[in-house]
């Protein structure tokens, strides 16, 4: 029983240790075969050679303990594969080993332990700023077939009106006239404002003039403002309509408004609020444009709703500047201590404002029937002021105004569709920068303000935001007296900074933190910063220096 047990085991190391594949006698080299194909011959040798009574005695090792060793063999093939270990081997096996090698090294180049990295998603960032709210959805009538219920067809449709009109928003009142309190809606009653945030309203700004510095060194600013987490935060609930940064530099402080009549301020490294924000509501309608004044500062607000308010801090209210039956879409001051303003009425009206007087106001004047869009005054000669009416951009002179019937003194022509602004460069005024629907960018030369302003730059920009976005519009830099900021519908969602000869200087982009479209955009008067807002709430804001 020993030497058949010794003879059978010497066969079955002999089958297993056979190598080289039986050869073809009509084929002119060895017949190539599988792994898998030489493992089941091999099998099939080994059980036509032992009979199940012999291997009750011989059998010493299960299936899976063969297959074990066989996968042993197969990696020992592999490291024979080395030089030193290929003399012996068949021409099958040192072509597959080759074929082995050519795949790992395909398989190397590809790089997908890196590409299924950049595949997988990367978590959201924390949202901050104001909560959304969590509102009840209607629960409706459930719907019941009319032939389940062994009813015909109806004959008439009737519409229930009632309960359609019960589902539509209601406009919200306007507010009442005069002062209102300035009560944050996400403060608890009767909390006094933070004495920090005075503190840094009532901050005296350092004077800087804008000025025309080397363009290589203005790029190397605008490439080092960068984004993260802690810069985007939910200003305000709805569409943001209009931004602007307080004037000091020790601090960042914005303020945006949205369209339904909400003021948020946002600092961001504050601990008051939701996340360093503040908000109000001071208005009942959108608020379309806002500035801050000169020390002793205060936040002037327009809106749809026809008022103009003055957020003063120390009086904790909103004063109540103008009122009118039309809304107001501009404004801008008339003076250097922001004490006169200039306010451009829905209907195409321009009224005179003086903050010291108990006057409705100080003039009116009618520009023409079409519905202004924008004002702003010349920043060296103050009784010229330019208006964007409908397709028309004319500057007129302040002091030959009359009640109707008023001729412009220059005319800015070219416009084929609806202008959304248009602004005089910060510092001299010689240029005037304006943003049109027909998708086209226009800087004007009104170094001399009579007559035909020439065009200098035409600059094709997609302005076609739809009915959900706040329109488009290119706004100068206050500090670089010839560049300017827009915002853009392209994808990937970007910010975009030009020269007045139409060269673009720099794209901010971010696939992370700037993935919608920011309709709204500023640059800071002192720091090198810049906000863009979006139809969410959300600011955003790029700066050289990351906030903790």
């Amino acid at each position: 029983m020993d030497e058949n047990k010794i003879d059978l085991s010497l066969k079955t190391m002999q089958l297993l240790q056979e190598r080289t594949p039986p050869q073809d006698p009509g084929m002119d080299g060895p017949v190539r075969r599988t792994s898998r194909r030489i493992r089941e011959k091999q099998n099939q040798e080994k059980n036509q050679i032992l009979s199940p009574k012999c291997l009750t005695f011989t059998s010493e090792k299960n299936d899976s303990e063969e297959e074990e060793d066989i996968e042993e063999a197969e990696v020992k093939d592999d490291k024979e594969s080395l030089p030193g270990y290929r003399e012996g081997l068949s021409e099958y096996e040192l072509e597959r080993l080759e074929n082995i090698r050519q795949n790992q090294a395909f398989l190397n180049t590809l790089n997908l332990p890196q590409i299924s990295e950049a595949l997988r998603p990367k978590p959201k960032p924390t949202q901050k700023g104001l909560k959304r709210e969590k509102t009840e959805s209607e629960m409706l009538p459930v719907r019941k077939s009319l032939r389940l219920q062994n009813k015909g067809p109806q004959t008439t449709l009737t519409l229930d009106t009632t309960s359609y009109a019960a589902r539509e928003p209601e406009d919200k009142p306007k507010k009442a006239p005069g002062p209102i309190p300035l009560d944050p809606i996400n403060l608890d009653e009767h909390v006094r404002l933070p004495e920090d945030l005075v503190q840094l309203w009532n901050e005296v700004p350092l004077k800087q003039e804008a000025g025309t510095s080397d363009l290589i060194l203005y790029q190397q600013m605008l490439q080092k403002l960068s984004i993260n987490d802690s810069c985007v935060v939910k200003v305000v609930k709805d569409r943001i309509c209009s931004a602007a940064f307080h004037p000091t530099s020790s601090n960042l402080l914005m303020a945006a408004g949205d369209k339904s009549g909400h003021l948020g301020l946002w600092k961001p490294d504050a601990s008051w609020g939701d996340d360093g924000v503040i908000y109000f509501e001071p208005h009942s309608r959108a608020i379309t444009s806002m500035a801050f004044s000169s020390h002793p500062c205060n936040l002037i607000t327009v809106s749809y709703d026809g008022s103009a308010r003055s957020m003063d801090l120390e009086k904790a209210v909103f004063d109540e500047v103008y009122r009118s039956s039309s809304g107001l879409k501009s404004f801008d001051f008339l003076s250097a201590d922001c004490s006169s303003l200039l306010l451009g009425e829905w209907n195409g009206d321009v009224a005179v404002v003086d903050r010291r007087t108990e006057k409705i106001y100080e003039s009116l004047y009618t520009m023409a029937a079409n519905p202004l869009r924008c004002v702003h005054v010349h920043p060296v000669q103050q009784h010229y002021f330019v208006v964007a009416e409908s397709r028309f951009v004319n500057i007129y002179d302040l002091r030959h105004l009359k009640r109707r019937n008023n001729l412009a003194v220059g005319e800015l022509n070219g416009h084929s569709r609806s202008v959304s602004s248009a602004f005089f460069s910060p510092l001299t005024g010689n240029r005037v920068l304006t943003t049109c629907m027909d998708n086209t960018i226009r800087v004007f030369d009104t170094s001399l303000m009579e007559g035909r302003s020439p065009v200098l730059k035409s600059i094709t920009h997609n302005m076609q935001t739809g009915r959900w976005l706040s329109k488009l519009s290119a706004v100068w830099d206050p500090k670089q007296q010839d560049c300017f900021v827009i915002g853009s519908v392209d994808r990937p969602r970007r910010i975009q900074v030009y020269h007045e000869s139409g060269r673009r200087l720099h794209t901010f982009r971010n696939m992370d933190h700037l993935t919608t479209v920011c309709s709204i955009t500023a640059f800071h008067p002192s720091r090198n910063t810049l906000l863009g807002g979006n139809s969410s709430g959300r600011l955003h804001i790029f700066t050289d220096s990351f906030i903790n």
